[in-house]
């Protein structure tokens, strides 16, 4: 008998039938690829050449293949100054036609030389560019010179390969996955082309780096407009399609397969791509052993995204761990994961290993549940020392047994030697002050009778005496017919809590009483700078003198100042006018503010001159208690000649405003006003034509923190212009002009002869 057929040939004649089938697939494919580069690069080519969009330029490489009558790869190919590629009729396939923009194309290494050597030809006389490599990403994280053109071959040989690690410009690109342009310190470092400036741009497939293009130019940089990038950027993504590929994946349904033959629960998934980067991985495939963490079916589980079933995985780090495997194409290791997924109102905590590695443009997901998390004991200790710090201790009382359980704390709490039988919650007012005897009653009541939840604080009274203020909690535990079966409950020492609000609600009281007295001298000393600083200054008779006054106070309410400023008409026709400022704030600037000004419009009547006047005005501030001092600036106008006399204490001096502009008079020697003895003031004199307007000011009007008081006065005046005839005007314009930034009060007196 003749032996029947061995099932082993059989099933190894269906191997091979089935790799000779794969491989005509992936030749065919590839030469559609490479028909498709060649058309893509004419495409481009004509664009540039005639000024048309992609659609136009290929629209047009169409019609031009029709009317010559030869195959649209075979035109390309002449277009682009590349050998005709291979029909894809001879691999089995259809002829290709010409892609509109953006289609996906593809090539071998050979393709990719020529590629390079026309991108050289194209760039070289337009963009000045001396020599281009491609780079490509290798699984050890290594890069591969790829394809070069314009490099000497030794050069070229010796930059083969370059190793993990060396921050070549290439690799800074690939790494950070964005373009490097000319001119920046990313673009330095070790590569080809030494001396050269270098333009780098990442080449990306499907959202994952392959590689890198490096465009090299003689010094200087050159200047790349928007156009000039925007094509650069065309030609790495050429450049990219013709990158040799990995090794061609298993078939769509042998990889759906993959997650069932392993023995840990995994995961296949597949990137979604929205504007050529990844957003987010559909879940493919999930096998048996994986048990979704919300208790969902497996075929509720399939096929849906992962941010949608998993929110949870963009804010810890899941979606940027997949990420990182897909662009890079190497595999991550297993890492371990904390998720905290929802189920309703309920969070549900997870510690996952999570191991991820490329399935061709897919990837397989590890998913294994982490290591437990603390045990009984663990927990148990956790709770005890929880308890502890927070001076917290359970007890329970099961109904008509007479057993106690007190939780570790209790006797130490009611000062009770471990050996000490519990106390019952009906004894427990026996262990408080007698005061608090009846908010105990009504707990025990509540909790026994009413069978609800109760607390209530008091003094608990230990046997040595001493007191200790504690919180108790407890609540019913009722069988099923309703009926009392337990008392639960806790003690809190609330001790300290007790003592910390006594001592805050004393010192609530007393900064109470401060703030209290403090804005009581703010009142006061408000009050008495309103009441001696008229808002309209009296009538200068008919001299032809008018006069306009303003006080503007802090910005800061509670900061009461000393300025003040006077106009008084004297007995023989002159007319005293000042301005002063009491160094300090409060009450205590307020009251020294009044002696001043009562003390100069005294000594004027005795028709003294301002610099004697000052002298005196001294002699009363070393007399006040407190030792005031102030600045201050004295004037005697005669209204009859227009002539000025004034001395001044340390004080801005006064600014005449003419038809000849601004001008600030001399300025005569004088101390601050209490801070010498026998201080001595000296005098200047001028004119106030007729026209002319006398300006007299404190220092919170042009006071500044960045600059010199002399230019903040030059800028107000130019900015404010001439007075004019109203003066009112020209005072509220003033302060609104005003440069000061030191929050102080402001006082101006204005006066003019018509």
């Amino acid at each position: 008998m003749s032996p029947g057929p061995d099932p082993e040939d059989g099933t190894a004649r269906a191997l091979a039938g089935t790799v000779r089938r794969l491989q005509r697939t992936v030749e065919r494919m590839r030469a559609e690829e490479r028909s498709r580069a060649v058309v893509d690069l004419a495409t481009g080519i004509l664009s540039e050449r005639l000024g048309l969009s992609l659609g136009e330029s290929a629209a047009h490489l169409g019609r031009l293949a029709e009317e010559s009558g030869v195959p649209v790869a075979a035109l390309a190919a002449d277009v682009a100054g590349l050998p005709a590629p291979d029909h894809p009729g001879e691999a089995g396939g259809e002829p290709v036609a010409a892609p509109g923009p953006g289609a996906s194309v593809g090539g071998e290494r050979s393709e990719l030389q020529h590629a390079v050597e026309a991108v050289l030809d194209q760039t070289g006389g337009p963009l000045g560019v001396r020599a281009v490599a491609v780079w490509q990403c290798l699984a050890d994280g290594a890069l591969a010179l790829a394809a070069q053109a314009g490099l000497p071959t030794a050069e070229a040989a010796a930059w083969a390969r370059v190793p993990p690690g060396v921050p070549t410009p290439a690799q800074r690109a690939v790494g950070l996955g964005r373009d490097l342009w000319p001119g920046t310190s990313e673009t330095a470092g070790p590569s080809v082309g030494p001396g050269s400036v270098r333009a780098v741009l990442p080449l990306m497939e499907r959202g994952r780096r392959r590689g890198a293009l490096e465009v090299l130019w003689p010094p200087p940089a050159p200047g790349l407009g928007s156009a000039e990038r925007r094509q650069l950027r065309a030609l790495a993504d050429l450049c990219a399609t013709l990158l040799d590929g990995p090794a061609e994946p298993p078939a769509d349904d042998d990889r759906g397969a993959v997650p069932d033959g392993l023995l840990t629960p995994a995961l296949l998934l597949a990137p979604v791509l929205r504007g050529g980067r990844v957003a987010d991985f559909a879940i493919l495939r999930v096998n048996d052993l994986f048990h979704d963490p919300l208790g969902r079916p497996r075929a509720e589980v399939e096929g849906s995204s992962l941010l949608e079933a998993y929110p949870v995985a963009a804010a810890t780090g899941l979606f940027a761990h997949l990420l990182r495997c897909h662009e890079s194409g190497a595999a991550q290791p297993a890492t371990l994961l904390e998720l905290e997924f929802q189920r309703g109102a309920d969070p549900l905590p997870s510690t996952v290993r999570l191991g991820v590695a490329p399935l061709g443009d897919r990837l397989l997901l590890s998913w294994q549940p982490g290591p437990a998390r603390a045990g009984a004991p663990q927990q148990a200790d956790l709770l005890r020392q929880a308890q502890r710090l927070a001076r917290v201790a359970g007890f329970e009382e099961p109904a008509g047994t007479g057993r106690i359980s007190w939780s570790e704390g209790l006797h130490e709490l009611f000062g009770l030697p471990p050996e000490a039988a519990p106390v019952p919650l009906a004894h427990l007012g026996r262990h408080a002050y007698p005061d608090d005897e009846p908010a105990i009653r009504r707990l025990v009541d509540t909790v026994r009778h009413r069978h609800r939840s109760a607390s209530a604080v008091f003094r608990l009274v230990r046997p040595d005496g001493a007191q200790r203020y504690t919180r108790v909690i407890a609540e019913p535990v009722l069988d099923a017919d309703g009926r009392l079966a337990a008392v639960r409950g806790a003690y809190h020492d609330v001790s300290a809590q007790h003592w910390t609000e006594v001592a805050l609600g004393a010192t609530r009281e007393r900064l109470a009483d401060s703030e209290q007295e403090s804005a009581e001298r703010a009142e006061l000393a408000l009050r008495l700078q309103q009441a001696i600083l008229p808002t309209v200054p009296p009538a200068l008779g008919p001299g032809g003198l008018r006069a306009a006054v303003r006080y503007r106070p802090a910005a800061k309410k509670d900061r009461v100042g000393g300025d003040w400023y006077d106009v008084m008409p004297l007995p023989d026709g002159r007319v005293l006018l000042a301005v002063g400022d009491v160094a300090g704030h409060g009450v205590g600037a307020a009251t020294g503010m009044v002696a001043l000004r009562h003390a100069l419009r005294a000594l004027a009547v005795t028709g003294a001159g301002p610099g004697r006047m000052l002298e005196w005005a001294n002699t009363v501030a070393l007399g006040e208690p407190g030792q005031v001092t102030a600045t201050a600036v004295c004037v005697l106008l005669d209204p009859a000649g227009g002539g000025l006399h004034w001395a001044r204490a340390g004080h801005l001096p006064p600014i005449r405003l003419g038809a000849a502009g601004a001008e600030v008079l001399p300025l005569p020697h004088g101390v601050l006003l209490g801070a010498l003895e026998d201080a001595a003031y000296e005098e200047h004199s001028a004119r106030l034509d007729p026209g002319d307007v006398l300006l007299l000011y404190t220092d919170g009007l042009v006071e500044r923190r960045d600059r010199p008081v002399e230019e903040s006065v030059d800028q107000l005046i130019r900015a404010a212009g001439a007075p004019g005839p109203d003066l009112e005007g020209f005072l509220d314009r003033l302060l609104e002009l005003s440069p000061s930034d030191t929050d102080d009060d402001t006082c101006l007196v204005a006066v003019r002869r018509d």
